[in-house]
């Protein structure tokens, strides 16, 4: 009989579930479930989701094991009997940009550049809005009392797996892993420990925290040992009702709702680039570079890093290594927005692009149209460099749009090998990269070949991948094909040699296109943007 596995992806916008087999990986069944928008978000929206996208993919009857993946950095306070104290705020809540500023000053004793570098010593990152430990310093400031209710904080996979198994243990069975506790600002991924006094700087205080799992270690079991919270009966404190049915979470009747056997095991889970970076399948040499709504650039790592510009996060990963990463506000948007500019389709933009000579003839697009990350610079603005009557075409503004992306994720390249993470290849993901032109232009920008694998849930797949391991008991992941990870029909387009592990694609490298980048990001640079009230 075939064993089965599942791998969850609660990501920002929605719920993704795969049920594929422990052996080989071949794809056997999915669903997947929205997502509200927004920042902060009640809790049950996801476990909702969770729900209606396992009932998608025919429940979890006939498996053997299940992983959570998530959404990283994300803030869900709990009293003391495990009730949501508040809507969780979600990374990309920016509301404690001010907080993050201040704790990175405050460690530095009033200096940001020396707090700056005890945070990365401390912790292996510098403190953004993102991170979690500058949202519950928002909280002890801005809401007190919601604070003072708080017992325990967790992260949203965290939240998700604690639910999987009925709550049980209470807070005290709460569990997360490495990868996602490497995001919160409070866990040392060099030492592989909690911070408390980081803890402690942030909340005024130090709330229970999850135990930090292993790779291969088990989060316990789908619907042990359940323990309902009654409706209209909030714990001490006062939880806030988060919806008709916010306090009941899984239901005395769980394993009927989900469509769970006895004893299938949950795996400790992980962060959604780590599972991403599990999912492809990246090896020591490999960088990921996932083109989104944002840009990633992350490669696995034997030694943590702890860089004090804060350009890159020193994560760990999900198999017991690490995962330095670098984010690019700046990424797929850029071709939309070039698309809208001159009037085309995405595949047309491709096409302009393509018929155009690298370097567009001179023109440089700094793709910073929502400000930038890497390099930090929030308020700029896009700038396009060199335009001449010659080279104003549509073809040399397609092509300087896909260049200009591609650049910026270098960037984030040249950080990650500048601070000694081995690249020999890159393995291009995410929604960007179904694009002709970026895929063809991008090993030329990188200087290095890239790999395009099949379209697939990669995140949710790298949570599937966790579950076999942890089932086999084994020293490393299965191996599993990236043909058989695919999803039936998926596949890529494009030029590159296709294989079984996805299609390859090389070029000469362009330094001059690289260099003419360099300069106009470093002296001409772009303007910021205007203020609401205009020029």
């Amino acid at each position: 009989m075939t064993t089965l596995v599942a791998g969850i992806d609660s990501s920002t916008q929605s719920c993704k579930v795969v049920i594929r087999e422990a052996a080989t990986g071949a794809l056997v069944r999915e669903g997947r479930a929205p997502h509200p928008d927004g920042t902060e978000v009640d809790p049950q929206a996801w476990l909702d989701a969770l729900r209606q996208a396992l009932a998608a993919a025919g429940g979890l009857g006939d498996v053997a094991a299940v992983s959570v993946a998530g959404q990283q950095h994300g803030m869900v306070c709990l009293d003391e009997r495990g009730g949501v104290v508040r809507p969780a705020l979600l990374w990309n809540d920016t509301r404690s940009a001010g907080a993050a500023a201040d704790l990175v000053a405050e460690l530095g004793d009033g200096d940001p550049v020396c707090g700056a570098r005890a945070w990365a010593d401390a912790v292996g990152s510098v403190p953004l809005a993102s991170f979690t430990v500058t949202k519950l310093r928002w909280l002890a400031e801005h809401e007190p009392d919601a604070m003072a209710r708080t017992a325990a904080v967790c992260l949203p996979h965290d939240w998700l797996t604690w639910q999987l198994t009925g709550r049980a243990g209470g807070l005290d069975g709460l569990r997360t892993d490495r990868s996602d506790a490497s995001g919160t600002g409070y866990w040392s991924p060099a030492a592989g420990a909690y911070v408390p006094d980081l803890l402690q700087r942030a909340c005024g205080r130090q709330p229970a925290v999850p135990q930090v799992l292993g790779p291969t270690a088990s989060g316990g079991q789908v619907g042990a040992e359940y323990r309902p919270d009654p409706v209209g009966q909030p714990g001490r404190g006062a939880s806030v009702e988060l919806g008709a049915s916010a306090g009941v979470l899984l239901g005395a009747g769980a394993g009927v709702l989900l469509g769970a056997g006895a004893g299938v095991l949950l795996g400790a889970g992980a962060g959604d680039n780590a599972a991403a970076a599990l999912g492809v399948g990246a090896r020591a040499g490999d960088i990921v570079i996932s083109v989104g709504t944002s840009g990633t650039v992350f490669g696995e790592a034997g030694q943590p890093t702890a860089d004090p510009t804060g350009i890159i996060a020193g994560f760990a990963d999900a198999t017991g290594r690490f995962l330095p990463l670098v984010c690019t506000l700046n990424a797929a948007r850029v071709l939309t927005a070039a698309a809208g500019l001159l009037g085309v389709g995405l595949q047309r933009l491709d096409e302009l692009a393509l018929g155009a000579q690298p370097g567009a003839g001179g023109l440089t697009l700094l793709p910073y149209l929502d400000g930038e990350r890497t390099p930090n610079r929030p308020g700029d603005t896009g700038a396009l460099h060199g335009l001449t009557r010659a080279n104003a075409t549509q073809e040399n503004l397609a092509r300087a749009a896909v260049e200009g992306l591609l650049n910026g994720l270098a960037d984030g390249l040249d950080a990650l090998t500048s601070a000694g993470v081995p690249a020999e290849r890159i393995l291009l993901i995410g929604g960007g990269a179904r694009s002709a032109a970026v895929r063809q232009i991008a090993p030329a920008i990188f200087g290095l070949p890239v790999v395009v694998p099949p379209a697939g849930e990669y995140v949710a797949d790298g949570a599937a991948r966790q579950a076999a391991w942890v089932l086999s008991g084994a020293d490393r992941p299965p191996s599993w094909a990236a043909g058989a990870r695919a999803a039936a029909g998926a596949g890529g387009a494009g030029a590159g040699s296709a294989g079984s592990a996805g299609e390859l694609y090389q070029a000469d490298p362009q330094p001059a296109v690289r260099a003419r980048y360099a300069e106009a990001r470093d002296t001409a640079g772009s303007l910021p943007a205007l203020s609401p009230d205009g020029i």
